[in-house]
């Protein structure tokens, strides 16, 4: 009996320490911290200088909310983007749609799960409906809505609910192609 007893706390005790040995090898090579996401609030007036300001490349801006379904959906296909074009030949923002007090949860914590790292806004105003005309009379404001402007400011491409990404690169190369 004691034998039995023996052979079972030895087995339990290699067998625990064969789970934290991996763990040990491990030391030192932790994963980077990922750096926090920093979200500015943008009221009416900042968003139209920042729509409407003379640039030397074209813009993506994206409109979406953490509570947003389709929004989440197509964020990952976006940072994609983002990571293809944006080093060499086109900005991108984010801006959301969240409440205020979201400014410092949700939104960037949802970013940061993405790996989001273009600049990212959050609209700070009481109505939303003069921000939404200022970008696009013909926008209801339902999300996600995602904008291309040309270097001059000029809406060349805009797409209402989840965007197909395929269509958006070839918006975006039709576009960097031109300017190049």
């Amino acid at each position: 009996m004691r034998l039995s007893r023996l052979v079972i706390a030895v087995t339990f005790c290699l067998l625990f320490a064969s789970f934290t040995a991996p763990a040990q090898k491990r030391k030192g090579r932790a994963a980077k911290p990922q750096k926090p996401v920093v979200v500015a609030p943008i009221d009416t007036e900042a968003l139209k200088n920042l729509l409407s300001e003379q640039r030397e490349r074209p813009l993506l801006v994206n409109f979406w909310a953490t509570w947003c379904d389709p929004c989440r959906d197509e964020f990952p296909d976006l940072v994609k983007i983002d990571a293809e074009y944006r080093p060499q030949s086109m900005d991108f923002i984010t801006i959301s749609l969240d409440e205020f007090s979201d400014i410092k949860t949700s939104v960037p914590k949802f970013l940061g799960s993405m790996k989001a790292n273009m600049p990212a806004y959050l609209l700070n105003v009481p109505d939303p409906e003069p921000a939404i005309d200022l970008v696009d009379k013909g926008w209801s404001g339902s999300l996600p809505a995602t904008f291309l402007y040309n270097a001059k400011g000029e809406v060349v491409y805009k797409h209402f609910g989840r965007v197909n990404p395929n269509e958006l690169r070839a918006a975006i190369d039709k576009l960097v192609k031109k300017t190049d």
